[in-house]
């Protein structure tokens, strides 16, 4: 906050050639991720899916000693490798479920700071339930609830600055 120089919003891929102490990666999951499976098909013909592969692994490459590349549960388990952890909000005090897998390089795996309840669910006439709050978004414009669905939770990014950063 108050550091507009430090958000930059260009291309990142010549930025992954320079020194960070660290890179926190957040590649979108709209190709990749296990809830649009049913348009894989269509996306691999387009070749959608794997500019999402590709942008996802660009990520790997980097010569930082300390990355974290963080996505919901997809295709990167079995493109690239299982992720060395899958967290959920409901570990860092958000009453919310909703699967993150996060590959690890030179950090140690995230610790639960707050186990809370998990969460309202809906349940479908099909028998599947989902998290009450991702079934809400389904009432949303699709812009607007990809954006809500994308989020990361406030208790995971304050367990990620204070176990992996400055511990203020």
């Amino acid at each position: 906050g108050g550091h507009p120089e430090w958000h930059l919003q260009q291309d990142v891929i010549p930025l992954l050639q320079e020194n960070w102490d660290m890179i926190l990666a957040f590649p979108p999951c709209t190709h990749l991720a296990v809830s649009g499976a049913a348009w894989f098909e269509q996306k691999r013909k387009d070749g959608r899916q794997q500019q999402g592969i590709d942008f996802f692994l660009e990520f790997t490459k980097t010569k930082c000693s300390k990355v974290v590349i963080e996505n919901p549960v997809g295709i990167m388990s079995t493109v690239y490798r299982k992720p060395d952890q899958i967290i959920q909000p409901y570990e860092f005090g958000e009453p919310f479920s909703k699967k993150t897998c996060l590959w690890l390089k030179g950090l140690p795996l995230l610790v639960p700071t707050n186990i809370v309840d998990k969460g309202e669910t809906t349940k479908f006439k099909s028998g599947k339930s989902i998290p009450k709050w991702y079934a809400d978004t389904f009432k949303l414009p699709p812009k607007e609830r990809a954006k809500i669905r994308s989020r990361t939770f406030e208790g995971i990014a304050q367990a990620m600055a204070h176990q992996w950063g400055c511990p203020n």
